[in-house]
């Protein structure tokens, strides 16, 4: 067996998490072969038994076979829309569907501790994957920088379904560098005036709204000029068009702006002044597109492909560096890594994205004639580009720590 290489970050998050809290950022400018991954004291020393009795009496009562086997055969980044639909209900009925936000706008108002229980014991159970952009990503830059009109008017919505948000970044010629993007935004009187694409546009063939990117300021470049967008996807003038994957899937989109009128009252932050609320939302997005729940879920798939009890060292080690990660997650989440936000949640993404890479390139390995592996292998390859290249994230870490 050839020895095991520790993964090249893996230095770097131990230096992190042993730094001791100096008040000073650094930056100067487990398993058993039926598939079951229990997880780590850390998480569970922390969350009281009363609020682990209460997820785990919900979860057992609420999910359905049905609901499980979608949950279990998903191989994207999200389960079925029925799924979804069915399972967000039963979480916003109890005032479960959106953890982390505080209380006063719907949410539940977790602790970070509570959140990672949560979704471990929904990973454990096969609950369906709602990757629902509006309470993971739009949702919390509305609480954190909307006005309060945008909050009445968006947060509900989110919470009851009504609103099913995508996220309108990356273009042609502006993916990892987003701010070579060229979707013009040409104000005529109340309204601007859209024309440009957009592309890889996850599920956007489902969404009502869309949150953009775009240049405001004729004749700008790079991050000047731009202006942070909320635009109903039903405006004349739009056109999607779908992106078929390598497994055939089709979440992504191209989507066209043909003269899209759309209200300049809808926009985070100033005109010409987009592109903090754009930093300030992909932050948020990077360091939860990946989470442990679903590190998990892809581990548990992997586990179910190795025959009768035989031990897998692959999968124990890869079992470990999930454990890892799930306390480098905690940490995060309290704001203990002595290191930007902005670093932090490039660590999380690239992190992640390339151990669930990992961890399917192993479930394919053990199980090289299942259509769910090969499928659920296919649709991790882009995951290391989506939301910043690996790359870009470690040019990030890189200056974080005082490189040149």
């Amino acid at each position: 067996m050839a020895a095991h290489v520790p993964h090249p970050v893996f230095p770097l998050i131990a230096a992190c998490a042993a730094a001791p809290d100096t008040g000073h950022p650094l930056e100067t400018q487990e398993s058993d072969m039926d598939g079951n991954f229990p997880a780590p004291d850390l998480v569970e020393g922390q969350a009281d038994a009363a609020f682990r009795a209460e997820v785990d009496a919900f979860l057992d009562a609420e999910l359905t076979e049905e609901l499980r086997a979608a949950g279990r055969e998903t191989t994207g980044l999200k389960s079925p829309r029925w799924a979804c639909e069915a399972w967000r209900k039963r979480l916003n009925a109890r005032g479960w569907f959106a953890p982390s936000w505080p209380v006063e706008y719907g949410g539940a108002g977790w602790s970070a501790e509570q959140r990672l229980y949560f979704e471990n014991a929904s990973a454990a159970r096969d609950a369906p994957i709602v990757m629902n952009s509006g309470v993971r990503t739009i949702g919390p830059l509305i609480i954190a920088e909307g006005s309060d009109e945008q909050k009445a008017h968006y947060l509900p919505a989110i919470l009851n379904g009504e609103h099913e948000w995508c996220q309108g970044f990356s273009e042609p010629q502006a993916g990892s560098d987003l701010s070579a993007l060229a979707l013009r935004a040409t104000r005529d009187g109340d309204e601007f005036v859209l024309n440009g694409t957009k592309v890889w546009t996850s599920f956007a063939q489902c969404a009502t709204h869309m949150f953009l990117l775009a240049r405001s300021r004729p004749g700008s470049t790079g991050r000047d000029g731009l202006v942070f967008l909320l635009v109903e996807m039903h405006r004349p003038g739009i056109r999607i068009r779908p992106i078929e994957f390598i497994s055939g899937e089709q979440e992504t989109n191209e989507v066209f702006f043909d003269d899209v009128r759309t209200p300049v009252a809808d926009r985070v932050g100033e005109i010409d002044e987009g592109w903090p609320a754009a930093k300030a939302l992909m932050a948020i997005a990077r360091s939860n597109n990946t989470t442990t729940g679903l590190l998990r879920r892809a581990l548990r798939a992997a586990a179910r492909g190795v025959a009768g009890n035989a031990s897998s060292q692959q999968l124990l080690e890869l079992a470990m560096r999930v454990d890892a990660f799930e306390a480098l997650e905690a940490r995060a989440a309290d704001g203990e890594i002595p290191i930007s936000a902005a670093a932090t949640s490039s660590i999380l993404k690239l992190l992640a994205t390339e151990l669930h890479q990992a961890i399917t390139k192993v479930g394919l390995d053990l199980s090289p004639n299942s259509q769910f592996a090969q499928a659920k292998y296919l649709s991790t390859r882009a995951a290391t580009i989506y939301s910043g290249t690996s790359e870009v994230h470690r040019n990030i870490l890189a200056h974080a720590i005082g490189c040149p």
